[in-house]
């Protein structure tokens, strides 16, 4: 069943009786050639690629809640590319390629809106470190430009230029922007399950059947599930599931809040960080303002955040937009963020044959989505890394071939 705009109109005037569900809801079967686990945008999109580019048949993927209950459903919406180390502009750049296609591709409409983003600086320093990031970034051939208080004041002309830490020009990647979390997943569940895989909801995995150091299969709350080849993508939970395999990962799971004021008139046109403190915003289609910051410092599993931050965030968004004191927070929520300790992912195989690991992407999981997608999902078919992951092996943490970009992780839990 595709969307087009003339069903749309055909169905409106059948009174919408021939929308059919937009994937099915199948009994697992008891043996596949791969399993995904983890229902997010990363699990399928790895096996929507799985099967439209690797030619994959027999293919699960593995959701412990429904689909977009976790991570998928509680970031900010943020999709960019603006690094400046060559293995991850070149992922991103790529990622950033795949979001400019992926409407068409998965035939849905993930409200993909590159709207831009807006780094502001506030002295001489921050000035330059913006500057060398602009040109490191038209060197490798992405997009970035600095922009001044003029044309910052016409743009924003509600933002606050002349507070505690004066508002001096900004870097501006235009590429860059948002789009809709819970649409992405929807987009590529619907088009795995039209290709044949199988996603399987409240399904959690509770254990791997591993004998002879190789794979066979997974334990679920809905029984036992063979496979030959066993893919975990599952975000802020990578160090719970990965230890039922007996395998220490190098990841600490914290919090990361977000939270949405009421529906508001168009007043943000992109997204903004203020580089006086960790924290960005931007307005989403339906009016609500998307505002986050830092993490929470402490180790946690849990799907809530703390006072602190949300005072912090709070504090900075009215003293960029003075405005919105008078807006009203309409909800928050807490996603976990598997902090690697160099603040980038792994992508890469496990000691245990036929047990592969996408994990640890820090704050970058959500605009990585589709080309961590299609590198998880050539890993699984070709057992070879794809040559935009191979930066991304497990063992640099062993050897010291770190990626030493700003963003890095939290400070070891030596304990």
């Amino acid at each position: 069943m595709r969307y087009s705009g003339l069903r749309v109109i055909r169905e409106a005037l059948n009174g919408q009786r021939g929308w059919k569900p937009a994937w099915r809801n199948p009994e697992p079967k008891p043996n596949y050639d791969i399993i995904v686990i983890g229902g997010g945008g990363h699990g399928l999109a790895t096996a929507h690629y799985l099967v439209t580019k690797y030619g994959e048949k027999s293919i699960a993927v593995v959701e412990k809640g429904w689909i977009g209950s976790g991570n998928a459903g509680r970031n900010t919406t943020i999709v960019r590319g603006d690094y400046t180390l060559p293995p991850n502009t070149r992922f991103y750049d790529h990622s950033v390629g795949l979001w400019e296609k992926m409407e068409r591709e998965l035939n849905f409409n993930v409200m993909h809106s590159q709207r831009g983003l807006l780094f502001l600086h506030h002295n001489d320093s921050e000035r330059d470190d913006h500057y060398r990031k602009t040109n490191i970034m038209r060197m490798q051939g992405t997009d970035g430009e600095i922009l001044g208080p003029e044309k910052l004041r016409k743009m924003y002309p509600s933002m606050n230029f002349d507070g505690r830490f004066p508002i001096t020009g900004a870097y501006l990647h235009r590429r860059g922007g948002t789009a809709r979390h819970d649409a992405v997943v929807w987009g590529y569940a619907r088009s795995a399950d039209r290709r044949g895989v199988d996603i399987l909801q409240n399904c959690e995995v509770t254990g791997f059947r591993i004998e002879q150091g190789k794979v066979l299969g997974i334990e679920t709350t809905r029984g036992s599930i063979g496979a030959k080849k066993v893919g975990v993508s599952v975000a802020g939970n990578t160090s719970r599931v990965m230890d039922m395999a007996g395998i220490r990962t190098p990841i600490e799971s914290h919090v990361l809040q977000a939270f949405v004021s009421e529906g508001l008139k168009p007043i943000i046109p992109g997204q903004v960080n203020y580089g006086a403190g960790h924290f960005y915003i931007s307005q989403s289609d339906k009016g609500g303002l998307v505002m986050g910051g830092d993490l929470d410092q402490y180790n946690s599993c849990a799907q809530r955040g703390n006072l602190p931050v949300f005072e912090s965030v709070i504090e900075a968004a009215v003293t960029l937009f003075p405005m919105l004191s008078r807006a009203r927070l309409l909800r928050a929520w807490g996603g976990l963020q598997d902090m690697s300790m160099d603040g980038h992912a792994v992508i890469d195989e496990t000691p245990i044959k036929g047990l592969y690991l996408n994990g640890g992407w820090c704050y970058g999981g959500f605009k990585a989505t589709p080309a961590a997608g299609e590198c998880f999902a050539h890993l699984l078919s070709t057992e070879q890394p794809h040559k935009l992951a191979k930066p991304y092996r497990l063992d640099r943490f062993r050897t010291g071939y770190l990626l030493d970009e700003k963003g890095q992780g939290p400070n070891p839990n030596r304990q």
